[in-house]
């Protein structure tokens, strides 16, 4: 359903080296990148969504929306853990520690969120957290 997704930033050096070492550990690789945009996915997939960090094409600075998140679906809750470590060491900022949240989402959801170094918003989720720790 998701074709892409798009997320601005302010610096695009440093949106990459945040964002790379999460998409190497979820599988996507860097596939696209000039001046203005870069991109990770599997260019030979075009079912797999991509993830694009870019300034905005309409030159006017990169903002945050209140209410926008991307959240990663990964197979294990240990997936969860390493990349809400990768993403504090790349300079995020913690929005809610790995665990389970049964208030919520019921006993078997295992989530963080963090914001990349923009303020955009991310959420790491193993919808199946007690069976693949």
């Amino acid at each position: 359903m998701i074709g892409y997704t798009i997320v601005g930033t302010k610096d695009l050096t440093r949106a990459k080296a945040f964002y790379a070492p999460l998409f190497k550990h979820m599988g996507m690789p860097l596939c696209f990148e000039d001046a203005q945009v870069a991109s990770w996915g599997k260019r030979d997939d075009e079912t797999m969504p991509r993830f694009f960090v870019c300034y905005p094409f309409d030159d006017q600075p990169a903002t945050v929306g209140n209410g926008t998140m991307t959240a990663f679906r990964l197979k294990t809750a240990s997936d969860v853990d390493t990349l809400h470590d990768l993403a504090m060491q790349g300079g995020g900022t913690d929005e809610g520690k790995p665990g389970f949240r049964p208030e919520a989402y019921g006993d078997e959801f295992y989530v963080a969120y963090v914001r990349d170094p923009d303020g955009n918003k991310l959420a790491f989720a193993c919808y199946d957290g007690k069976a693949n720790p």
